[in-house]
Parts: C-alpha cells; sequence; structure tokens
C-alpha cells in the first residue's frame, strides 16, 4: 500500500509534468503568433494588430520624382504629363524654368514667370513647385536634385529636348541612371496654341468676317489649315488635333460626388486659354463652400454670346477647355457644355448654394442685357460677385501675342520644324 507520501509524491509529479506542457504551449502560441506577425507587417497587412508597430519596422520613404518645363501657354497636355509623372512615384516636384532660360533658348515666353508657377501649383499632382529652375539638368541641379529635394528619377516626355547646340538637355541624368520617361500628349503644344492666335492675327488683318468664322471652325472641328505669311502649305499651325476619349476624362476627372450637407458654389464661363485668372477665381470660389462646380460654356454659346470676344474665340475647343478646368486642384466636377443661362431647376438638380462671377471677365454687361443669365440666382439671393486677384482674360493672352507677334512668329516657325518631325517620325508607343 503506498504511504501519504508516495502518494503526495505522485501527484507533485504530475503537477509538474502539467506546468512544463503548458509551458511549452505558451510558447509555442506566442512564436506562432509572433511569427504571423511579421510576415503580416511584411506583406502590409495585419488588421489584428492595429495601432501596433514593431519598434524596428520603419515607414517606407515614399519615391520623389521630379519633371521641368516652361509650362507656357499652360493646357491640358502639360496636366496630362504632370500625371503621369506623379504616377511614377509618390510625391511629384516641378521645376519651373526661368523667363530669362526659355527666352536664351526658345525665345520670349508669353506668360511670366509669376503666373506659370500660379498656374504649375494649381495642378493637382503637383505637390512641390521649385521656380526659376534650369532649362538644362545640370551637373550642379542634378546633385542638388538628388541631395537636397531627395530626388529619385528625373521625368520627360518621349519627344526629344534639345539645347541650342543639338546636345540633349537630360544627358546626364540619363547617364546616371535616374531618368525616366513618359509618353507625351498629343494633339497639343504651346506653340500649337500661339500658332492659332498668330494665325487669328494674320486673318483679322484682312477684316475679313467670313474669314474669321472660317478659322473659328477650324478651331473646334479640328481642321488644320497650313498656311503662313507668304501662303506656302509647307509651314503651319496643327490646329486642333485632339481627339477626347472617356478614358482621358476619367484620368483627369476627381470622380466624388458632394455629400448632402455640402455648400456647393457654381461658377461658369468660357475658360479659355485657361490662365492664371482663372485659377486665382476658382481658388476663391471653392474657398466659399465645400464643393465646387464649374459649367463650361459650348463653343457656339461662347461665339453667341461673348460679343467682346471677337469672332475667332474659342481659340480651345469645349473639351480642351474641359481638361483643363478638370485639372485644377480647387474644382472638384464640370459640366462640359453649360447653359447660358442658370436656372431654377439647374439650381435644384445639382443642389447649388451659392453662384459667382468674378469681377473681371471678358463679358461684364450681363447685368444689363435683357437677358441676364444670372437673373433667377439673383432673384433667389444666391449670386455674388467675387473681386478678381488678378487683372487677367483671355484677350490679355491674345494681345500679348498680338504685341509682340513677330517674335512670336520667329519661335514657332522654329518649334513647328521639331515638331514636324516628330510628329512625321513618331511611332505607337503605349502609355496614358
Amino acid at each position: 500500500m503506498a504511504s501519504k507520501g508516495d502518494s503526495g509524491g505522485g501527484c507533485s509529479d504530475v503537477l509538474e509534468t502539467l506546468a512544463r506542457y503548458r509551458y511549452a504551449a505558451v510558447v509555442l502560441l506566442g512564436g506562432f503568433i509572433l511569427g504571423a506577425s511579421v510576415l503580416a507587417l511584411h506583406l502590409g497587412y495585419a488588421p489584428f494588430l492595429s495601432g501596433f508597430r514593431l519598434p524596428w519596422r520603419r515607414k517606407k520613404r515614399p519615391i520623389r520624382v521630379y519633371m521641368d518645363g516652361c509650362f507656357d501657354m499652360m493646357h491640358y497636355g502639360h496636366c496630362n504629363a504632370l500625371r503621369q509623372a506623379r504616377a511614377l512615384g509618390d510625391e511629384l516636384v516641378v521645376g519651373v524654368v526661368s523667363d530669362a532660360e526659355i527666352t536664351a533658348n526658345k525665345g520670349p515666353p508669353v506668360t511670366p514667370i509669376k503666373e506659370r508657377l500660379i498656374m504649375v501649383a494649381a495642378v493637382k499632382w503637383v505637390d512641390e513647385v521649385i521656380p526659376d529652375a534650369p532649362y538644362a539638368i545640370t551637373e550642379e541641379f542634378m546633385t542638388r536634385l538628388f541631395n537636397d529635394y531627395n530626388i529619385d528619377y528625373i521625368i520627360h516626355g518621349d519627344d526629344p529636348c534639345l539645347l541650342p547646340d543639338g546636345s540633349d538637355a537630360y544627358a546626364l541624368a540619363k547617364k546616371a541612371g535616374r531618368y525616366k520617361q513618359i509618353k507625351r500628349t498629343e494633339g497639343v503644344s504651346s506653340t500649337d496654341i500661339v500658332g492659332r492666335m498668330l494665325l487669328c492675327v494674320r486673318e483679322r488683318s484682312s477684316s475679313d468676317h467670313h474669314a474669321h468664322s472660317s478659322l473659328q471652325r477650324q478651331f473646334s472641328h479640328g481642321h488644320s489649315p497650313r498656311i503662313d505669311d507668304g501662303g506656302s502649305p509647307r509651314r503651319g499651325t496643327r490646329v486642333s488635333h485632339f481627339l477626347p476619349t472617356s478614358r482621358r476624362i476619367v484620368q483627369f476627372s476627381n470622380g466624388k460626388s458632394p455629400d448632402p450637407n455640402d455648400r456647393i458654389i457654381y461658377i461658369d464661363g468660357a475658360f479659355d486659354l485657361f490662365h492664371a485668372g482663372h485659377v486665382e477665381i476658382l481658388r476663391l470660389a471653392k474657398g466659399l463652400g465645400d464643393f465646387l462646380l464649374v459649367g463650361i460654356h459650348t463653343d457656339q454659346t461662347v461665339r453667341s454670346f461673348g460679343s467682346n470676344r471677337g469672332a475667332h474665340c474659342p481659340i480651345m475647343n469645349l473639351h480642351e477647355r474641359s481638361l483643363s478646368v478638370l485639372a485644377c486642384r480647387y474644382v472638384d466636377e464640370v459640366i462640359i457644355g453649360a447653359p447660358w443661362e442658370v436656372s431654377k431647376d439647374m439650381i435644384t438638380t445639382f443642389n447649388i448654394s451659392l453662384i459667382v462671377h468674378g469681377s473681371i471677365a471678358e463679358n461684364m454687361d450681363y447685368i444689363t442685357e435683357k437677358s441676364n443669365p444670372y437673373a433667377v440666382p439673383m432673384d433667389m439671393g444666391i449670386f455674388q460677385t467675387i473681386e478678381s486677384p488678378l487683372d487677367i482674360t483671355t484677350s490679355t493672352i491674345i494681345k500679348r501675342i498680338v504685341t509682340n507677334h513677330e517674335a512670336f512668329q520667329k519661335r514657332n516657325e522654329r518649334k513647328e520644324e521639331s515638331e514636324r518631325r516628330y510628329y512625321d517620325n513618331k511611332t505607337h508607343v503605349s502609355g496614358d
């Protein structure tokens, strides 16, 4: 018969064995949880560890890309290039070339750097802007980009960028292995747009109303007259070769709707030759509410009601103007082909809280006109005039070309030759 001492010793052995099993189980379970946690963190998925971060796990540094340019007569092609560049990294830094550098390498800019900086900073894919960037990537500036701005890659389009001596402006970036290329947005360039205005200057000098009307139809419908001062078909401006697609509009769209309680602000206009004056008035309009809806008038509406613009306007067609506005960071949504008059039904449909208009515009006679387009919102007490920060209109831009048209003609002739070679030699390149 076993004694009490024997019985107590056997019980102690059992308890000790159970303790060892319990310890092993805890260690095994803990090891499993730790291993699974590390794996989940490595894969970037650990919802059960919300709010917990291992002390040795550092946040990955964002990839920063750099793109430079003149951004003169900024248009949707520039914006699409910046969109593509941003897609190659996490943060986009943009260098804006100085007026002096542009003049030395290409000829005089249409818009001064102050206005170009406003335009670039307003593009919704831009995170940071460097003013007075050099036209060519020098060794010194490239080192500054890598060290001071933490740039990983330098971006440019697939069209060549040559210096006056014929060398590649991005040769050093390519040699360093820090260069990436995007697809050029075809159908538009600053040369095209300046050329359209130069055509207007020539047509205007003929004082032929029929010629004005014919030229404007060419702008809207994408025809390409090839004329120069001598009437030769060898040179000329490519007029609106833009082919709008639903995919491009989706790429530029924010893809969001207003919340039920959002204060919706509405502003409309032609927004032709989208410029710094447009950007600043849109910025102020957005500050008055939560959601900015922009109405863009059709080409026909602009011609019919924009009496002060001239028969040659709009220079840019409806879809070109729409994309430029959509790229602006202050704009939430656009109405492509908005009506001239703001009706009660339209206000109700879009739940508009306030309709605004800038104090500086092409047509400021709307109040005295028989058919005031803002009569309904004025009667409802939801119309407001905003003091425009900049005294710039589309006519301002055109006058700059007219005043110095000989210098711009020479600049365009040089650029048109390089663009002609690009289109003659181009092949299909996949991309956006």
